[in-house]
């Protein structure tokens, strides 16, 4: 009989190992999209010819941000970031849930434990003229209570177990899900890093560009002061008029409102970057300079396919993809048998005193199991179905597009860097020469060979020519840090 019985239960366990194994629903595969091109649109002449020529370039999403920036005062500001900065730990403490989601599908396939002491009692009430209880009748015969009675009194302790086998895949699709969820979490996290590391160094970047522009006002301010003395000198030797006078101290006080203005943003910059930091508003030393600023060209961009591993972004939205897919695997499962097993185990008395004195006589155990087979649901099962293939196609909508933009945004960071190199070199030698004609102005205003009008008139344009280096050099800082974050950098 022994035999027999492990026999049977061979065959049992087979069988439900038979059909757990049936897993319905169409595993992942990404899909083959025709919009990634082999090179990016208007790649740098610049990095081609580093490419070509050097054979250790590094793939610049590869960098690690602290290589990619090397500024010591920069890479501080980064660190104090990622520790302190609002949206990062709000990032880790998403990320943190879903694992515990994952965890908890993972735990859906074993069977769930409980126990504890229980009391039972029952009553009954019989009425003269109506009831009609079988037990009723055997024990009280033709005679019934008229009020409330104990019909049974239980005193109990054991401990009951559920298991739900995992038929058609249904638990396993639950644990995919939850898998791509976290993992989503995760490119998630990336994602904020790497904009976190973006808007820091490009919040770093304008306070060096602004403190080069209050230099280059209070110097250009200097030399303003200086002719407005000669102009007045002559003014009071009757070598110039009152409208020279007018006209030049008008110069001057136009430079002296840059100094104020440049000041102000400096202050807004600073807040901006101590929000960033997480912290209160409050000064922050800049030791570096714009001049010095600039980044290790021996690097190259590589291909467009790289971006499906380097971006957070775009990873994330495939994990989106793989999730609703096993979405659909779930809304497919359920459309077929569930099989739960239950058992308990214990101690059963109607009397607490005999409930540990006889053991033997109070022990019970029991096991069942269920097959529930949905017949007729409203059509909700359908519909979730229909629903799931629906949000899957939307999935994978949603991931074309961000390949697309991934790549939109990689070239059009690349353009840019290349056009502003060029215009870098025709705004130097237009400060150059802007730079000599304030030289000459002076020279010649000295030897009463110039007057006012042609002072001022230079020393204005070597301004704009000087403000206008730094705003393009600022650009090209910036044009960098937008290629490194749209290849995938800046989470490594």
């Amino acid at each position: 009989m022994f035999s027999k019985n492990i026999k049977r239960l061979g065959v049992v366990v087979f069988l439900l190992a038979a059909v757990t194994g049936c897993k319905v629903g169409d595993p992942y595969e990404r899909p083959d999209f025709d919009v990634l091109p082999e090179e990016y649109h208007g790649s740098l002449s610049r990095l081609d010819s580093i490419v070509a020529d050097s054979l250790d370039s590094i793939p610049m999403a590869r960098m690690k941000w602290i290589e990619f920036f090397g500024d010591y005062d920069l890479v501080s500001l980064i660190d104090t970031a990622l520790i302190n900065n609002l949206d990062m730990q709000r990032a880790v403490q998403v990320l943190e849930m879903s694992r515990q989601d994952l965890l908890q599908a993972r735990a859906n396939f074993y069977p769930s434990l409980g126990g504890g002491p229980g009391y039972t009692r029952d009553y009954r009430g019989f009425y003269h003229n109506n009831y009609g209880s079988n037990r009723g009748r055997r024990i009280h015969g033709e005679n019934p209570p008229r009020s409330l009675y104990t019909e049974r009194l239980s005193y109990n302790l054991g401990v009951s177990t559920s298991w739900e086998i995992g038929l058609w895949g249904k638990l396993r699709w639950k644990k995919d899900a939850a898998r791509a969820a976290y993992m989503q979490n995760e490119e998630f996290k990336k994602a904020v890093q790497t904009a976190l590391v973006a808007e820091v160094a490009s919040t770093y970047y304008e306070l060096l560009r602004l403190k080069s522009e209050l230099a280059v006002a209070k110097r250009n301010l200097s030399l303003n002061e200086n002719t407005l003395k000669i102009v007045e000198l002559q003014y009071d030797a009757g070598e110039a008029t009152s409208l020279a006078v007018r006209q030049t101290k008008s110069q001057k006080l136009r430079f002296e409102a840059l100094i104020p203005q440049i000041e102000r943003e400096y202050a807004l910059q600073e807040n901006r970057l101590n929000a960033l930091l997480g912290r209160e508003p409050q000064p922050i030393e800049i030791r570096g300079h714009l001049d010095n600023a600039a980044f290790n060209g021996n690097y190259n961009t590589g291909v467009p396919m790289e971006l499906l591993q380097n971006r957070p972004d775009v990873a994330a939205s495939e994990y989106e993809l793989i999730a609703s897919n096993a979405e659909v695997g779930i809304a497919q499962a359920l459309k077929y048998p569930t099989l739960t097993i239950d058992a308990s185990m214990g101690l059963d008395s109607y009397q607490s005193n005999r409930l540990f004195s006889t053991p033997a006589e109070s022990l019970f155990a029991l096991i069942n199991g269920a097959i529930f087979q949905p017949i007729f649901q409203q059509r909700k099962l359908k519909t979730n179905y229909k629903k799931a293939l629906a949000r899957r196609q939307m999935a994978q909508l949603d991931f074309k597009e961000k390949i697309i933009d991934a790549v939109r945004e990689v070239s059009d960071a690349m353009i840019t860097l290349d056009k502003l190199e060029e215009e870098y070199v025709l705004t130097k030698e237009r400060l150059n020469t802007t730079q000599r004609g304030v030289t000459d102005a002076a020279l010649l205003f000295r030897s009463g060979f110039a007057n006012y009008l042609e002072v001022i008139t230079a020393q204005s344009d070597a301004l704009d020519s000087e403000l206008g280096l730094i705003d393009i050099k600022m650009q090209i800082l910036l044009a960098n840090i937008e290629l490194y974050r749209s290849l995938g950098g800046g989470w490594q």
